[in-house]
């Protein structure tokens, strides 16, 4: 079999126009020879009937303190809907479909509600269906764990689904349909002129998202990794595009793409809501770091001097933090309304006057530099969150033009 697994997200599947739309994505993919399962989201965003932000306000109304296992099996009501009603469109439309749950189509999860990890894939039902010629829609975000219980994989949990079916049918290519063309070099909403990446390296992805960037989920890109698929990230209203491409740019050529391998690729991240900490030496820091950690108070930007340590944290954990301090007789200054600006680049390394270009393109434009990080692939700037929307502009104008 030539099984291609193509996942489409909720703005894909919002209304019945739109599964029409994934309808005729899915038919020439057929066309071309391939054997198609389907992943779908739940329908549409916050405030549509189905979806699963939605699904989840009806079990506010009748309790504040909703049972883990049936949060679950309420949050997976979204997925299944849009499976039944895609398979059942396609059939209408003469493409023969079958509808499974996770657990169906055989995802066997650890029995963690809400944010649980997949334990087995067994696509014994899959393989059947597609040797009759069928298109299998799977539910995503869920599966199922060893007391049939229904557990739901936590934020991105389709995108995950489909890239462990990907690997479990030895697939070496996923698609994933979005509202976008692709992986852009900005957030188009902070910076007019972000363009489509071509390719992007896995590791690219991760710091991408770790730095704020709200791309394909880690865990989906890991799994990818792991099992050497090229990730596909494609707009179901303009399926033309080629899209983004995720994989090993050491493969690139063995995988039979054009060789871009060598070119410089940058792209701009940018996080809210960050709160810059420095705390003045004195003998109580190894004990906060202690205290930081039970209470999961991830730190980033770490500066650490003999007379000073600085660092970040998200706004969330401020309060928890100045607890700590404060119980600590810590000397200390929190500046708060900040923003994490990112230049992320695999060829970062071993290129003179980056952080030259960086600084350059910052003073131009009057943001002032409260503080930088960098790694082999990353230079962090924080700035005012007021500044945040200008220094993206300064970063993208000097490595993404």
């Amino acid at each position: 079999m030539n099984i291609i697994v193509q996942k489409f997200g909720g703005t894909s599947v919002a209304n019945f126009e739109k599964m029409a739309e994934v309808c005729e994505i899915v038919k020439k993919t057929k066309e071309k020879g391939k054997d198609v399962v389907m992943v779908v989201s739940a329908m549409g965003r916050k405030g549509d009937p189905y979806a699963t932000d939605t699904l989840l306000s009806l079990l506010g109304e009748v309790t504040d303190k909703p049972n883990d296992r049936e949060k679950d099996m309420l949050m997976s009501c979204g997925e299944i809907i849009s499976s039944t009603l895609m398979a059942s469109m396609l059939t209408a439309k003469g493409i023969e479909a079958v509808a499974f749950t996770g657990k169906q189509a055989g995802m066997m999860t650890d029995g963690v509600y809400s944010n649980a990890k997949i334990k087995d894939i067994e696509p014994n039902r899959i393989k059947d269906e597609l040797e009759k010629g069928k298109v299998v829609v799977v539910a995503g975000f869920q599966g199922g764990d060893d007391k049939g219980d229904i557990n739901t994989l936590g934020r991105g949990g389709s995108d995950t689904s489909a890239v462990a079916l990907g690997k479990a049918l030895n697939c070496k290519y996923v698609e994933i349909y979005t509202d976008v063309d692709g992986i852009m070099t900005a957030d188009p909403r902070v910076e007019p002129n972000a363009k489509v990446l071509d390719y992007i390296d896995y590791e690219e992805v991760f710091q991408m998202a770790d730095k704020g960037a709200k791309v394909i989920h880690p865990r989906a890109v890991q799994i990818a990794k792991d099992g050497n698929i090229t990730l596909a990230i494609k707009n179901t209203l303009n399926p033309k595009h080629e899209g983004t491409k995720i994989c090993s740019m050491k493969d690139v050529e063995n995988k039979g793409f054009e060789c871009c391998c060598k070119q410089e690729r940058f792209a701009v991240a940018n996080k809210k809501d960050i709160v810059q900490v420095k705390i003045k030496a004195n003998g109580n820091f190894t004990k906060i770091l202690s205290e930081m950690e039970k209470e999961n108070i991830s730190m980033d930007m770490i500066n650490f001097f003999i007379d000073e340590k600085a660092f970040v944290i998200d706004r969330k954990d401020e309060k928890k933090l100045e607890k700590i301090l404060k119980d600590n007789k810590a000397d200390y200054k929190i500046k708060t309304n900040c923003a994490k600006v990112t230049l992320i680049g695999s060829f970062m390394t071993g290129i003179p006057g980056v952080m030259s270009k960086v600084a350059k393109g910052f003073s131009d434009e009057g943001i002032p530099l409260l503080q930088t990080s960098d790694s082999n692939m990353t230079i962090s700037c924080l700035v005012e969150e007021k500044y945040m929307e200008s220094a993206v502009h300064a970063i993208h104008n000097k490595f993404c033009c």
